[in-house]
């Protein structure tokens, strides 16, 4: 494991918006952070590529939810994933600290992975 994995695996425990959890996310992005050998930009397309992948991930498994729910479920559902993105880029935002350096927005970044991973897996187990 390089360096620039482990920095982002300490930064996702620090982060703690989710339960940081390396198997919700693809080896794809394992292999990306070891090549970013810490430097701070190739980290951030790294998150951003696996996050967009997350989302879509997320994306899929709202959509299959929402066919099996009831017209009252499906409000349900849509109201609390509603509020999950407001929680969501709130949360993250506090950790995109003016005056935490460039670990801030690497923070602020891994903070809305980790949480779109775990809110995927989450809507996945309503399916199983």
């Amino acid at each position: 494991m390089k360096i620039a994995y482990m920095v982002v695996v300490f930064v996702s425990t620090a982060v703690g918006s989710a339960v940081a959890d390396d198997s919700l996310l693809t080896k794809k992005f394992s292999v990306c952070m070891d090549k970013s050998d810490g430097v701070t930009s190739s980290m951030l397309d790294c998150i951003g590529k696996e996050t967009t992948t997350q989302d879509a991930r997320l994306n899929g498994a709202y959509k299959k939810l929402a066919t099996q729910l009831t017209p009252n479920r499906k409000k349900q559902l849509i109201t609390a994933q509603r509020l999950w993105i407001q929680y969501r880029d709130a949360n993250c935002k506090f950790y995109a600290d003016p005056d935490g350096g460039t670990m801030a927005t690497v923070n602020a970044s891994d903070c809305v992975l980790q949480a779109t991973a775990a809110r995927a897996k989450e809507l996945e187990n309503f399916l199983e």
